[in-house]
């Protein structure tokens, strides 16, 4: 005899607070116990931070009840690897991390999708707090709860969905964030206004000028901005469930990363690959989904103002279609495109036939062979 026994668990809603406030570092502790009620703490940061804000970050956690332990990793996308996360499990095993315990995460997105995949995988599960010391971090990283890892054959292939508990958003940490990594964190908050909310789209029009200088009061405001746009998004589709709304937010990002992983993750920064991907995108969104041709070009003039790349390092289409065959997108085999048909309206991904996706890829720069060095 066969019989199929059904078990129905009771809903989770995962919750997560984020306190966007000038200065906050300074009260990580009080926050920290506020949403997690730990009084034992790791903080997890990269080397470069651990420089900047790491003994302050430690004061503040002792000055809100909590002990906390040191784990540092390396600076850069190559962290994100299984041995670091074994390396930080290793951490949490000498100091006898309990999940009465918690993980502050302090650094930019790879630190939080590090220490986010190692809290969701220590004891299956403790309690983590994000502070994104990013631009790229605080307005798309840092919210939504994904975590995970890198490997040679695609980017966050590895990972699992874990919301933080908190959120602690001190912009005043962008004061030490050069002028490179500040313009990459813009191009997130680009495809968020474009992607689907036309409202933030066109604030970032008006303000271009400021936020490529990199004025802290315009920065804020994006900030601010984009969070809200992106909490709204994910509130609605926390799992990015097929054809939820949450996959609109992937806008620019299937040749974004295959660009980063057919270039070793080196030479472009994350939003610098997304940038290039978005152009393409917004092409394709013309061909194919009946944007009109002056939104594309709204969006080629924005991300030109703040002097982001228009086309990618020589990488030949073996290479892009290699890296984009590992794409999360990807359906039967073939790779889906993000495309919209209006600013604010990303659609549920599409199959696109190969020769327009080649032709718009020699736009943005691939080609048939690398040329000779």
């Amino acid at each position: 005899m066969t019989r199929d026994l059904l078990l129905d668990y009771p809903g989770h809603i995962a919750r997560s607070r984020v306190r966007i406030s000038a200065g906050s570092l300074k009260g990580l502790g009080v926050f920290a116990r506020q949403v997690t009620g730990a009084t034992r703490a790791v903080l997890v940061t990269d080397s470069r931070v651990a420089k900047l804000y790491g003994a302050a970050a430690l004061r503040a956690l002792r000055r809100g009840g909590i002990t906390a332990g040191l784990v540092e990793v390396p600076v850069g996308e190559r962290a994100k690897r299984a041995e670091v996360v074994a390396q930080i499990w290793e951490a949490f095993a000498t100091l006898a991390i309990s999940r009465a315990d918690a993980v502050i995460a302090l650094g930019g997105g790879v630190v939080g999708d590090l220490a986010g995949f190692a809290a969701a995988s220590w004891l299956r599960g403790v309690p983590w707090v994000g502070v994104p010391s990013t631009l790229l971090a605080m307005v798309d990283s840092s919210i939504g709860g994904k975590t995970g890892i890198d490997l040679d054959a695609g980017k966050n292939l590895v990972g699992a969905f874990h919301q933080p508990s908190g959120v602690l958003v001190d912009p005043q940490l962008l004061d030490t964030l050069p002028a490179r990594h500040r313009r990459a964190g813009l191009a997130e908050v680009v495809k968020k206004g474009f992607a689907v909310d036309a409202p933030l789209f066109r604030w970032c029009e008006t303000h271009a000028q400021a936020l490529a200088a990199g004025e802290p009061i315009a920065l804020a405001g994006a900030v601010e901005r984009a969070i809200r746009v992106k909490a709204r998004v994910v509130m609605g589709d926390e799992r990015e469930r097929e054809g939820g709304k949450r996959t609109a937010l992937n806008f620019g990002h299937t040749l974004g990363h295959a660009i980063e992983a057919a270039l070793g993750y080196e030479q472009l920064l994350h939003g610098e690959a997304v940038a290039i991907g978005m152009r393409m995108a917004a092409r394709l969104s013309v061909d194919v989904a009946g944007l009109p041709a002056a939104d594309a070009a709204r969006l080629e003039a924005l991300l030109d103002a703040l002097r982001l790349p228009r086309r990618m390092p020589a990488l030949t289409f073996t290479e892009l279609e290699r890296a984009m065959a590992n794409d999360k997108k990807r359906s039967a085999g073939r790779v889906r495109w993000v495309l919209t048909p209006r600013i604010g309206d990303a659609s549920v991904p599409r199959l696109i036939e190969t020769p327009l996706v080649r032709a718009v890829l020699r736009q943005v720069g691939a080609c048939d062979r690398r040329p000779p060095r």
